[in-house]
């Protein structure tokens, strides 16, 4: 079962601004949405947490 998180927790969990989460997922290093709705979408909570880790991983030279 996958967790789903709005933008705010994104936000909250990276420390990156609106703006900057969607250059990242158009630039094709941060995951992309689900869209939920027409006007709705949510990240899976799993893959923002690996996206952390491995930027986390990037830091300490992939030492994890």
């Amino acid at each position: 079962m996958h967790n789903l998180i709005k933008l705010n927790a994104v936000m909250a969990k990276t420390s990156i601004s609106r703006s900057h989460i969607y250059a990242l997922i158009e630039s094709g290093e941060f995951p992309k949405q689900v869209s939920l709705s027409e006007r709705s979408v949510a990240w899976v909570e799993t893959e923002i947490d690996e996206w952390i880790d491995s930027r986390i991983a990037a830091r300490d030279g992939g030492v994890h």
